[in-house]
């Protein structure tokens, strides 16, 4: 990591803390976004439906409004600011993580992050351009059936859903152990409403752990009965807190978390300090 580090150009530090901004504050908007809709399946407003609530489902949404290719393309370039911030993390060390096991741990998370949001760009810009592809759901499919075409297949796919698993968690951790207050804390609010909007990323933090523990626990039943159609995303997740005994009201509170989460994204590309060396 640190040979290919020497090779990538950092932009101008002004760039860097823009882009920052502008991706965390597109991440918030999708954020919002899964969370509404979420919420209104939950309680069958407008004829939504869990299905339809993931992230590729907000973008076709966001598709349908008026000057929504516009809005959409907006997203699309914010997503794509937040990728190249965590790719300028990743491999130039910006947070000073270092060189250890567990820093390099955590430099493999930020490009992990990266290259997912960094997909999500690539499909939000195909439907700007009148390229749709399948759901986000249906992704998590594909990928559950290419790997079990694979020797261990089953194996392989159990492996991803112990690292979607450790993700949840590590959102749930982080959370409890309130260290996510650090990117916001001495924000200039006042006090009270910085502890309101500290309170809300913790809730945020935990339903984002919560959607993705349902979609490792997806991921290994899929790898338990060889089925690829029983993996998926965060729409599969919605539909599963929704079968569940008082589902209306699980997916209901799960999707004010998701709002509560979009919402800290906001307070984050306002108030958090972002390193660019």
């Amino acid at each position: 990591m640190i040979d290919i580090a020497q090779h990538v150009p950092t932009p101008p530090p002004a760039w860097v803390k823009n882009m920052a901004r502008f991706g965390l504050t597109a991440k918030g908007v999708v954020y919002c976004l899964v969370g509404i809709l979420a919420f209104m399946a939950a309680f069958e407003i407008g004829g939504k439906s869990e299905q339809g609530s993931d992230k590729s489902g907000v973008f076709q949404f966001i598709l349908e409004q008026s000057y929504g290719w516009i809005l959409l393309a907006i997203i699309a370039l914010g997503l794509l600011c937040y990728t190249i911030w965590r790719i300028i993390q990743a491999f130039k060390d910006t947070e000073n993580k270092g060189d250890n096991a567990k820093g390099i741990g955590v430099r493999i998370r930020y490009a992990f992050s990266g290259v997912v949001y960094g997909a999500l760009a690539f499909y939000a810009a195909q439907l700007v351009l009148g390229n749709g592809g399948g759901s986000n759901g249906d992704s998590r499919q594909s990928l559950a059936r290419e790997l079990l075409q694979q020797p261990f297949g089953q194996w392989l796919v159990g492996i991803v859903a112990v690292g979607t698993a450790i993700a949840g968690f590590h959102q749930i951790y982080l959370a409890i152990s309130d260290k996510y207050k650090k990117k916001v804390q001495g924000s200039g609010l006042k006090h009270e409403a910085e502890a309101m909007m500290i309170r809300a990323g913790k809730i945020g933090y935990i339903a984002r752990g919560i959607v993705w523990l349902i979609i490792a626990y997806l991921f290994l039943k899929a790898a338990m009965n060889a089925n690829p159609n029983e993996a998926g995303g965060s729409g599969s997740a919605f539909q599963f807190l929704e079968n569940s005994s008082y589902g209306s009201y699980l997916l209901g509170a799960v999707a004010i978390g998701l709002i509560f989460y979009g919402v800290f994204m906001f307070m984050r590309a306002r108030y958090q300090v972002i390193n660019v060396s």
